[in-house]
């Protein structure tokens, strides 16, 4: 019997790939490329990072994490850099023998909403890197999910959005009960935990690890403001209400701490938008658009937990949050990092990072 290990359980390593896409991190890359340097370095402090480049970018790469120990680098081509959505998710044994999983990828909706219209590269990331490896994998295909829309406790439990998974882009065919059902068999979870929405003006359809994440079995952070005239109030009052009526595959009650969003919403100005290069098909940015930045986006590593830090007037919310994750992982280093550049190509830290258990 195969489980999703909770992220808060030992990693062997992390997967993390090369950001270069023009229509994600800029004509320039560089301030994308040097956000996502800082995270490896956060991450190489207490395990192993397996890093994808493309053949044009390998050399770009490797100087880059020159300075680095512990850094496996895998050349690999992809359509981006959203190592959680696109490479395969992990589950393990009772013998702790592991395997991938690699689910159908879209780029979050395929024809109906997706992001860019050529994914191949990306939907072949899961299995080769398993290849790569040497690790077993299942084909879960043609059943479309990415890796930021589940979060499990290792203990059989899973969190996902209804916004989400029950999107007309992923799996239309698919009844809530089937859906349901492949979760289960897949991940080696008992129950799923349907929150009804997400972060708002998230483009993924609102995946569930930017809204909402267990920190401990039994326990959660949800993304929450105060303000009830912020678009983002209502669809953090439903979940927090479905919450509270929720029970876990254990039985037990949910204890729910309110993560704040960043007191000051983060807009897309015209100087970024300018910087982007978009090919046919893909989705732009307008100057005004509302960022879905949250603070639960986080990862956990081994030692620490690296949270999304968007600076500016939103430093004391920066400092709130780390605060918040401090007490609820006393037994981890919280590393805040910054992120305006990685939230700037639609993701951030745990969108960019996918743990391989040990």
């Amino acid at each position: 019997m195969y489980r999703m290990p909770a992220e808060y359980e030992p990693h062997r390593a992390t997967l993390m790939i090369w950001p270069v896409r023009p229509g994600s991190w800029g004509k320039d890359p560089q301030a994308a490329q040097d956000a996502f340097v800082r995270v490896f370095e956060a991450i190489t402090q207490s395990e192993d990072l397996y890093l994808l480049a493309d053949p044009d970018h390998l050399e770009q790469a490797r100087a880059a994490v020159a300075h680095l120990d512990r850094v496996h680098l895998i050349c690999m081509d992809s359509n981006d850099a959203w190592a959680r959505d696109v490479g395969p998710t992990f589950v393990k044994n009772d013998r702790g023998e592991l395997k991938g999983i690699s689910w159908s990828f879209n780029a979050w909706g395929g024809m109906v909403d997706g992001l860019y219209a050529d994914w191949q590269k990306d939907d072949a990331i899961a299995s080769a890197f398993c290849q790569e490896l040497g690790l077993p994998w299942d084909d879960a295909a043609p059943f479309v999910l990415e890796g930021g829309s589940i979060h499990t406790d290792g203990e059989g439990t899973a969190l996902v959005t209804e916004s989400c998974l029950l999107s007309a882009g992923r799996n239309p065919s698919m009844s809530r009960e089937e859906i349901e059902a492949e979760l289960c068999r897949r991940l080696g979870v008992e129950k799923v935990l349907w929150l009804p929405r997400g972060i708002y003006n998230d483009e993924t359809n609102e995946h569930v690890d930017n809204v909402c994440a267990f920190v401990a079995p039994g326990e959660v952070v949800l993304a929450w403001t105060d303000n009830e005239s912020d678009p983002q109030y209502p669809l953090s009052a439903a979940d927090l209400a479905y919450l509270q009526s929720a029970t876990d595959a254990k039985g037990r009650s949910l204890k729910i701490h309110k993560l704040p969003i960043p007191d000051h919403p983060i807009l897309c100005s015209e100087e970024d938008c300018a910087s982007y290069s978009f090919e046919p098909g893909e989705d732009i940015r307008e100057p005004g658009e509302r960022l879905a930045a949250s603070y639960v986006n986080f990862y956990f590593t081994n030692g620490a937990v690296l949270v999304p830090q968007f600076g500016g007037e939103n430093a004391a919310s920066d400092a709130r949050a780390c605060k918040i994750l401090q007490q609820l992982c006393p037994n981890r280093q919280v590393i805040g990092l910054p992120a305006r550049e990685i939230l700037q190509g639609g993701g951030n830290i745990h969108c960019i990072t996918q743990q391989i258990p040990l």
